[in-house]
């Protein structure tokens, strides 16, 4: 889907066509509409670079063209096998226009840019790009914020499982703080790749946006580290937990077997046909009773006393 939209002082408008000093947004773009891209002066191979899903974060220049590829996070869904998975974001910057290009089905980039509050301009290429990238930032904080709040919901139904369930929960969020925290690294070698070059000497106020968003992206990258240093002792620790639970079941089966062998012995004992003392007395079978609950009960306390059981 190709979106284009044009900066006014209502905020965005989307506009018909391509012009100058507008903002084209390619998601998952048929081939039809990458052809229209490269009409409009778009390399072929940039979008080529933009849309695989393995691309690194980078900067490249080509005559008077840039490309410029992050990664931004996207929420996969708790059942998912990752939850939290890091997607490249193309930004191509022509002399008429602002391309971005993305694989995802959401509108990411229009998400990320309609998050800030002052109005976003289309022909101010730098501001724009700075707007986008304090928006990834952010993201990534709050993404993480749900995280740890996930980690936290496993964490209190792992204090009374017995099963893997949510052990292989918690590996998947660390997968995802694998994926975020590689994404986050590359992402800041490119904005500090950025910062030394010409693009913003122009504008002042754009350098102390550029050092905002370092600043986002590096709370964020200490953020994902401690999440995950975190994560991985507690995976650790509640592995023995739950090897612990279930040696604790194992004991208490065990103590019941016990209590339950003696009943079952002495019920086995006078239930032979041979002759046995005090078969002809009626209130045999009284004392059989009472002495098997005597003994079962003294090796409960015995197993209590020393806090087997």
């Amino acid at each position: 889907m190709l979106t284009v939209y044009r900066s006014s002082p209502r905020g965005l408008d989307e506009v018909p066509q391509p012009e100058a000093g507008c903002w084209a947004d390619a998601v998952n773009p048929t081939a039809e509409e990458v052809d229209r891209l490269k009409a409009l002066g778009v390399p072929a191979h940039f979008l080529k670079h933009a849309l695989d899903l393995g691309e690194r974060p980078r900067v490249e220049h080509e005559q008077n063209t840039t490309l410029i590829v992050l990664r931004l996070p996207v929420a996969r869904g708790t059942e998912a096998e990752v939850p939290y998975q890091t997607l490249p974001l193309g930004i191509i910057l022509t002399d008429r226009m602002i391309v971005t290009a993305c694989r995802v089905q959401e509108n990411l980039a229009h998400m990320l840019l309609a998050r800030q509050q002052e109005s976003v301009s289309t022909t101010q290429h730098s501001r724009f790009l700075l707007q986008l990238f304090f928006g990834v930032a952010e993201t990534y904080l709050e993404q993480l914020a749900e995280i740890n709040e996930a980690v936290e919901a496993l964490e209190d139904r792992l204090e009374q499982s017995l099963q893997n369930r949510e052990v292989l929960g918690l590996l998947r969020y660390q997968k995802s703080l694998t994926y975020f925290i590689t994404a986050l690294r590359s992402n800041r070698l490119m904005l500090e790749r950025l910062r030394r070059s010409h693009l913003f000497e122009g504008a002042p106020q754009d350098l102390e946006l550029l050092e905002d968003v370092l600043t986002e992206t590096e709370q964020a990258i200490e953020i994902t580290g401690i999440a995950s240093d975190i994560l991985s002792q507690m995976m650790d620790a509640f592995a023995s937990i739950i090897s612990n639970n279930l040696n604790v079941v194992m004991k208490f089966l065990a103590v019941v077997t016990v209590v339950l062998s003696v009943p079952t012995l002495i019920a086995s004992l006078y239930g032979m046909n041979v002759g046995l003392p005090g078969e002809e007395h009626p209130l045999v079978f009284v004392a059989i009773v009472a002495v098997s609950a005597a003994i079962s009960l003294l090796l409960l306390w015995l197993f209590r006393r020393k806090n087997w059981l």
